[in-house]
This record gives C-alpha cells, structure tokens and sequence, in this order.
C-alpha cells in the first residue's frame, strides 16, 4: 500500500484529523481528479461533477481538523476512489 492509499484510508477510516499533512492532502485531491487554484495562503479545489468548492488553508504543515472532515464527507458522498 502506497502513500496515497494510506492517507485515503486514514481520512476515509476517521483517524484523527488533525494529524494529517497538508501537502499529502493536497496531492490526495489531485490524485482523486480535483483541479487546484492558490489565492494567498487559500488553496480552492473544484471538480466537475462535484458540487462543494473545496477551500482549504494549511495550519503549522497540517490540514485543520474541520477542513479534513469536509474532505471525507465529499469523497464520501461521491463515492471517490484512487482508482477514478
């Protein structure tokens, strides 16, 4: 199990979100098809098919803990897969 698995697994498992590294969260979204936009510090996910604009920001290197369940919940709700 690759890197990518292993933070998919632990976000989709709901182990602690606020232990997760912004930059693997970054790569995440693009791996599961989002396109990045960077204003500032604020980095704007969007993809077709999905409703939610994904507007994150890191905190000290990590995810905050409520922007990650914000991830979940939409990987959740469309059924998002590394293999899309």
């Amino acid at each position: 199990m690759g890197e990518h698995e292993k933070l998919y697994e632990h976000i989709i498992l709901r182990r602690s979100d606020a232990n997760v590294p912004f930059t693997g969260l970054r790569t995440l979204l693009k791996r599961l098809g989002f396109k990045e936009r960077i204003k500032g510090d604020h980095h704007i996910f969007t993809r077709s098919h999905v409703e939610e604009i994904l507007n994150l920001q890191p905190k000290n290197g990590k995810g905050k803990p409520y922007q990650v369940k914000q991830v979940r919940g939409v990987i959740l709700k469309y059924n998002l897969t590394l293999e899309d």
